[in-house]
């Protein structure tokens, strides 16, 4: 097992500062090429000192970032527009793509396609709910207006 200090953030294993063992190749093979962590040493504990504050400071300013979006993205009227037939059902269903443009489209920007979670298809027009998840606890509802494009 060797001994190392996570530079980043790495799915499964922790988040930068922390000090974590791991098999030796998993280490020699992945994470140091990669530059996600660094060999832990004695001296290294300052180098974790330094990652932590960085990581706290960023931290309380991506949370005010988060809350700010969220309350925009809550307020903001978002309207999408897709082909449907004349009864208001929709040719296909309304994606992460169409809905991350139409927030684009209505002037906030920074919300990543990844980040949107669907609770169910959306299939015909109306208004449409939505999950995104800005930050770690930050999580917006918002209401779709979906029309028929004309």
């Amino acid at each position: 097992m060797t001994k190392l200090i996570l530079t980043n953030e790495v799915a499964g294993l922790g988040s930068a500062g922390d000090v974590v063992d791991v098999k030796n190749g998993y280490a020699r093979n992945f994470l140091i090429p990669q530059g996600f962590a660094v060999a832990w040493s004695n001296g290294g504990q300052k180098q974790v000192d330094q990652i932590r504050s960085a990581r706290e400071a960023k931290v309380m300013a991506s949370q005010e970032e988060a809350q700010s979006l969220k309350d925009r993205l809550e307020k903001a009227p978002i309207a999408l527009s897709a082909k449907a037939g004349s009864e208001g059902r929709l040719f296909g269903s309304v994606t992460r793509n169409h809905i991350a443009a139409a927030i684009e489209a209505a002037g906030i920007a920074g919300v990543d396609k990844r980040s949107i979670e669907i609770l169910k298809p959306i299939k015909s027009t109306g208004p449409a709910e939505v999950v995104i998840k800005i930050h770690d606890g930050v999580i917006a509802t918002v209401t779709l207006s979906v029309k028929a494009e004309k």
